[in-house]
């Protein structure tokens, strides 16, 4: 009859695809919003690693810690014998009184990475008691840990940290939060733009879950 106003049935044509047009909006919208923060993100923790590689701090200290690297049958490998290389040069213009060598074995080494440097820095004319040895470290971490605390037993805390360039930004982080008061001098040498994102990566996440669970980013 006309004019007469009729209920819907189950043949009328619901409003279900508006519905999920609209869901589907706001989830694009949320996920837009998600990535433009991450990728904020990573390009400002990007941007802080490649400042930090080009800065030098070789400020007075207490002892210089060189972080360890790859050793061939107790020689040093070019990124190893850069560092040590650098170090000297610090402690022989009086940065520091104390140099600390650091790295362990790998399996099926000889020799670790702190003992290649012990031999490297005492065949230059470095004395023995001007030099320690931190030798059981496997990651960054961990043997910036084990500096911390007999560092600590001798009543130092101040230390200038000889590594990487790319690396500076994460020893800078890792050093504070083990109570280390420390300046970074990079080793000669130009960062890749792979050491810079790799490092980004392990900075970006250790600021996150922590820097002792980012073995795999060592080095």
């Amino acid at each position: 009859m006309s004019g007469v106003a009729t209920r819907p049935t189950a043949t009328d044509p619901p409003d279900q695809p508006d519905r999920w047009r609209r869901r589907r909006r706001r989830l694009a919208i949320v996920c837009g919003v998600a990535v433009l923060l991450v990728v904020s993100y990573l390009a400002t923790t990007f941007v802080q690693v490649w400042m930090a590689s080009g800065r030098d701090d070789p400020r007075r200290a207490d002892a210089i810690v060189v972080l360890g690297a790859a050793q061939y049958n107790g020689r040093p490998s070019p990124a190893l014998e850069s560092r040590l290389t650098h170090a000297l040069e610090l402690y022989q213009d009086d940065v520091a009184p104390l140099l600390v060598v650091t790295g362990g074995r790998q399996q099926g080494d000889r020799f670790t990475e702190a003992t290649t440097g012990y031999n490297f820095l005492r065949k230059r004319g470095v004395a023995d008691e001007s030099i320690r040895k931190e030798v059981q470290g496997r990651t960054t971490y961990e043997s910036l840990a084990s500096v911390a605390r007999f560092l600590d037993s001798e009543g130092i805390h101040d230390v200038v940290l000889v590594s990487g360039p790319a690396h500076a930004k994460r020893l800078a982080d890792i050093s504070r939060a083990l109570g280390l008061r420390a300046s970074v001098s990079p080793a000669d040498g130009s960062p890749s733009v792979r050491s810079l994102l790799r490092e980004t990566a392990a900075v970006s996440l250790g600021r996150l879950v922590g820097y002792r669970r980012l073995d795999r980013f060592d080095r």
